[in-house]
């Protein structure tokens, strides 16, 4: 089987970790690196449980840590409520015996995907500082990638931070709307698909014990069911597959269904962070983005419990 070239971008709490694990036990994916990005926890937190995940899986993927930051905005601050205090649901994974590779995240991308023109595909799962670093540096860069296929906006649903914006977008827009107008292909992994990938509380007892990861999936997994329970107005024992659900789209195409449209993102106001998605037959713009509109579940879920080991 031919493996897909990817680079994970991660800001690594519960769902980043499920995605790590997803990429790395793919047998359709070659993991190049995984960068690193403020979000979820502070870029120093998340390149830490980056490194203890992908230690856990026994391989030597180098981590490259990223943007503290957003572009132009102050950075708002963790969400423990959502990820824990550790970002992992309090799991208190042991800290890693790998340290970061001293190349910067923006940098690493640009070599990576200048070392294979046209082969790589981006994944970030996170807010797009490090894309978007990298591509204001080298504006090339966009017509390089093999795609950018993000977890992030909100087209035709509620967002989950304000009614309008997704975590990821809202979180940098302006590094958002740098990427949307890049020329990169783009496919968008939104709350439209990602709030319907559900993980319910009983596929925890299918998890094989064995595997290095099982506890901490199991107990992090917990924790994010809580949370999404008690802060998300969400009713049962099941958690939304974000993450998990970009990286299996770059992996097989298939699983969503997407449809083109002209994508802006709203950087000013109540509306910040907004994926302004044009349906119009007869829009005023080209399509930029192939937003995914409809996915496959039973097909995703299936994927996922045979590549984290759910029997």
């Amino acid at each position: 089987m031919e493996r897909t070239r990817i680079i994970l971008d991660v800001d690594t709490g519960v769902d980043d970790a499920l995605a790590i694990l997803y990429a790395l036990r793919s047998p359709g994916l070659d993991v190049l690196g995984i960068t690193t990005c403020f979000g979820n926890v502070d870029v120093d937190r998340a390149t830490r449980n980056t490194l203890a995940v992908v230690e856990l899986c026994g391989l030597d993927v180098p981590v490259y840590r990223g943007a503290e930051r957003p572009i132009l905005r102050e950075w708002t601050g963790p969400v423990p409520w959502i990820h824990g205090e550790d970002g992992l649901g309090n799991t208190a994974l042991p800290a890693p015996r790998r340290r970061a590779e001293s190349q910067e995240a923006a940098s690493f991308l640009r070599e990576a995907i200048r070392r294979h023109p046209g082969e790589v595909a981006l994944v970030p799962v996170a807010r797009l500082t490090n894309v978007a670093r990298a591509f204001l540096f080298d504006p090339e860069l966009p017509r390089l990638v093999r795609g950018v296929v993000f977890m992030g906006g909100a087209a035709f649903c509620p967002g989950n931070v304000t009614a309008v914006a997704e975590a990821n977008v809202w979180g940098d827009p302006e590094a958002a709307e740098i990427v949307l107008q890049s020329g990169a292909p783009l496919t968008m992994v939104g709350l439209d698909v990602t709030m319907r990938a559900r993980l319910e509380a009983h596929e925890l007892d299918r998890l094989n014990p064995a595997l290095p990861h099982a506890a901490l999936v199991r107990d992090a997994v917990s924790f994010y069911m809580n949370a999404y329970e008690e802060t998300q107005g969400v009713r049962g024992r099941w958690c939304p597959l974000h993450d998990p659900l970009a990286v299996a789209v770059a992996e097989d195409p298939t699983l969503c269904t997407t449809r083109p449209y002209p994508v802006r993102i709203s950087c000013d106001g109540a509306t910040a962070g907004m994926t302004v998605v044009d349906a119009r037959p007869h829009a005023d713009k080209e399509p930029n983005v192939a937003v995914c509109v409809d996915v496959d579940v039973d097909r995703f879920l299936g994927r996922f419990r045979e590549r984290l080991g759910m029997s």
